[in-house]
This record gives C-alpha cells, sequence and structure tokens, in this order.
C-alpha cells in the first residue's frame, strides 16, 4: 500500500477487447495488487464467453491475480450500479485493510465514473416542493446553492439544469439524514486507458468474437435457457445474449446473428470511448498508452507515474 504517495488506487480503462485485463493483472503482479472489476456483465455467473471472462488472464507467470466483483450474482439477477457502488467500496476497503494495492479494471464507464466521483447513489426521493422552488432560479444560481453543499471535483452535476436541481435535492436529502450518509473512502487514482487505433481495434473486435463462437458461445447460451431463462431475461443482457438468443429463437439466421453482432460490439466500443473522452472533458486526467508497445514498457511508464 505505501507503493505511491500520491495514489491509493490505479484505474485501467479502456474499450472492449483492448486488453486491459491482462495488462491490470500484469501491472497487478509487479506491484502486489489486486483487481476489482468494473464491468457491468462480468458479475454474473456462468456467462463467462458472451461477457468476454478469461480466467487465464489472471494468472500472470504461473500467479493467480486475486480479483473480485466477477461472478458474485447469478443469471437472471439484475444488478444495477447502485449495489456495485457499495460492492466496490467493500472490496477496496477489505485489498487496503490488508496492505496490497487496489486496481480498479473495466469497460463499464458509468461504475468506473460512480466509483471515481463517490456518487451519491441510495434512492433519494423527488422532493417536488423543492423542485418547484429551484425551478424559479438561474442556472448560476443554482450553481451556487450546489457549491453551498459540497466542492465540485468536475462538472458534470453542472452540465445541464436536470442534473443541477437533483444534485442538490440528493444534498440537501442528506442534509436532513446525516444518518444515511457512508463513508466513502477519499480516492486519488492514477487513471490509465489503453487504446489501439480505429482499424486495429476493429480487428481486434471481429477476431475475439470468432475466437467467441468457436469456443462455445451459442452452446453457453443455450444452456441458460436450458437452465429456466426465459428470452426475455438473456436479451436484458445485450449484445452477444441478445443476438445470439434471437437466433436461437428462430427470428434471425446465422449470418445475420454474427453480422448484426459483429456490428454492435463495434458501436458499444465507440460509445465506450465517448464516454471516456467526455470523463476527461470533465476534468478527469487520463494517461492513454498504446495497446501496440509491449505489456513490461507500459508498466514501466505506469510505475514511473506513480
Amino acid at each position: 500500500m505505501h507503493l505511491s504517495k500520491n495514489y491509493n488506487l490505479i484505474t485501467v480503462l479502456g474499450p472492449t477487447a483492448s486488453g486491459k485485463t491482462r495488462f491490470a493483472a500484469c501491472l497487478a503482479k509487479e506491484i502486489e495488487g489486486e483487481i476489482i472489476s468494473a464491468d457491468s456483465r462480468q458479475v454474473y455467473r456462468k456467462m463467462d464467453i458472451g461477457t468476454g471472462k478469461d480466467y487465464r488472464d489472471y494468472i500472470v507467470n504461473d500467479w493467480q491475480v486475486p480479483y473480485h466483483l466477477v461472478d458474485i450474482v447469478d443469471p437472471g439477477y439484475e444488478y444495477n450500479v447502485y449495489e456495485y457502488q457499495r460492492d466496490f467500496v467493500a472490496t477496496y476497503q477489505d485489498i487496503t485493510n490488508r496492505k496490497k494495492f487496489p486496481v480498479l479494471c473495466g469497460g463499464s464507464g458509468l461504475y468506473i465514473e460512480a466509483v471515481l466521483k463517490g456518487y451519491k447513489l441510495i434512492n433519494v426521493p423527488v422532493n417536488s416542493l423543492l423542485r418547484k422552488e429551484l425551478d424559479k432560479k438561474s442556472m448560476e444560481e443554482l450553481t451556487e446553492i450546489l457549491v453551498s453543499f459540497k466542492k465540485l471535483h468536475n462538472k458534470t452535476d453542472i452540465e445541464t439544469r436536470k442534473r443541477l436541481i437533483r444534485a442538490i435535492e440528493i444534498e440537501e436529502y442528506y442534509n436532513r439524514h446525516p444518518e444515511n450518509q457512508t463513508d466513502y473512502p477519499e480516492l486519488n487514482t492514477l487513471i490509465i486507458g489503453i487504446h489501439f487505433d480505429r482499424e486495429t481495434r476493429r480487428m481486434r473486435i471481429t477476431e475475439r468474437l470468432m475466437q467467441r463462437f468457436e469456443g462455445g458461445m451459442i452452446k453457453e447460451v443455450k444452456k441458460l435457457l436450458d437452465s429456466g431463462l426465459s428470452y426475455d431475461q438473456l436479451i436484458y443482457y445485450g449484445l452477444e445474449y441478445k443476438y445470439i438468443t434471437l437466433y436461437l429463437r428462430g427470428d434471425i439466421d446465422y449470418e445475420s446473428m454474427v453480422n448484426s453482432l459483429n456490428t454492435a460490439i463495434h458501436q458499444l466500443a465507440k460509445r465506450q470511448m465517448t464516454w471516456f473522452r467526455r470523463m476527461e472533458r470533465n476534468g478527469i486526467k487520463i494517461h492513454w498508452l498504446d495497446g501496440q508497445i509491449p505489456i513490461k514498457e507500459r508498466i514501466e511508464k505506469v510505475m514511473a507515474l506513480l
């Protein structure tokens, strides 16, 4: 844990098929770290090939790098960002209490941001009277009110009028219900992004998808359906589970399924990059590393930043 005076967390992010898990595992091995996954679908048990889990990524030189928040709920359950933030805090505290270094790794921008910004995510009820009152005020006045409650670390809360009013509503609720405040760790994170040029990224996504089909992805989805999950439940999980389910149900043929899924994963990677760029615009510093550079060199660059 005394690895760095400046940071108490390393975050490794990147779009799908960027090799971020393998890199994070190699980095964790180097610094006696443990990985906290930030993947909204890898939390599900028995959903392995379709969510891109590769347990071999966590084995570095015959050493099993510890990982957390993978395989923690059953398929059919609808895990959400509230639960993720709660589970992250418990895991983070456990790792640091054992004097190990936490490495957050994933591509789910919402989960990463919820953790890094410490969003207050309990279900704060709507306060209609307060909203009515706030509605009369200008954006400048609303910003001043929010600043009176808390220090603004980024611009996200003040991007739109709706967000500003909701942020004030949350702060005001906590002011009246201090018993609902939970201790949130003060996170100082070094954020590393893994990127490839667009063409390489596209090639990696398609190659990986084909490998997953060869590895039995359709069989995995069929097994989930046979275990009692409904078509709709599987479609809810999107991407691989959605298109393969539509194929198994006879709604689309094999070729359409493969092509549609390939396109959908490319679109996902694009959305992930858009999310990360927006994080940067809102004041979150991401150190981007070229995925083509050997892992050893990338680790050296991270160590220099620490």
